[in-house]
């Protein structure tokens, strides 16, 4: 069984990732995935300062915020961007994916929706916060503006859309042992009809 995990930015895919990690359950993550990509000597790295030059880099590194910057202010860049990542990256997930011969794995896929990943899937669970909760965490984690925070999420495929696509919604607006119990039920509910 494969399961997609996505959701918006700030929606707190991160903890329901943590913990199925914490349960023993294979974690394909695509972030960890671009940052490998992107990395000093990553396999993108010659694509990114073709297509953007020397205002995305220090030296030879990427220059995130830079980049980050650009592409959410900016349609056209982001979408450049998603043309050099995206397949790189969807290449990576399927070849990892591949190596988990187990009965369960997970895909940590921010943009699974939009890169139209949630074919390699089984079902596809969709993490979900409100509006302010996303901008709070923003401005905290990543020391955003609001209206940086808010660029952000309007950059993404609204969560409404998310959620109406998904086959589980798992709501993070509660404390931390809500949110396992809800992947509990979640992985009880996988167990009951893998046990038919």
């Amino acid at each position: 069984m494969k399961i997609g995990l996505t959701g918006s930015i700030a929606c707190g895919k991160s903890t329901v990732s943590a913990y199925l990690q914490t349960l023993s359950i294979p974690v394909v993550d695509a972030d960890a995935i671009s940052r490998a990509l992107t990395a000093p000597g990553g396999e993108a790295l010659p694509a990114l300062r073709e297509a953007f030059g020397d205002r995305v880099f220090r030296d030879d590194a990427l220059d995130r915020r830079a980049l980050a910057t650009l592409v959410f202010s900016d349609e056209r860049e982001r979408k450049r961007l998603n043309a050099l990542l995206h397949p790189r990256i969807r290449a990576q997930i399927i070849r990892e994916l591949q190596a988990h011969p187990g009965p369960l794995v997970v895909g940590d896929i921010p943009l699974l929706f939009e890169c139209g990943m949630e074919t390699l899937f089984d079902r596809v669970w969709v993490v979900a916060a409100s509006r302010e909760a996303q901008i709070a965490r923003l401005l905290v984690r990543d020391g955003l503006s609001r209206a940086e925070a808010c660029a952000r999420i309007d950059a993404q495929m609204p969560q409404e859309e998310k959620i109406r696509r998904a086959d589980a919604v798992i709501d993070t607006s509660g404390p931390v042992e809500e949110i396992r119990r809800q992947v509990d039920r979640l992985l009880s509910q996988l167990d009951e009809r893998s046990s038919r």
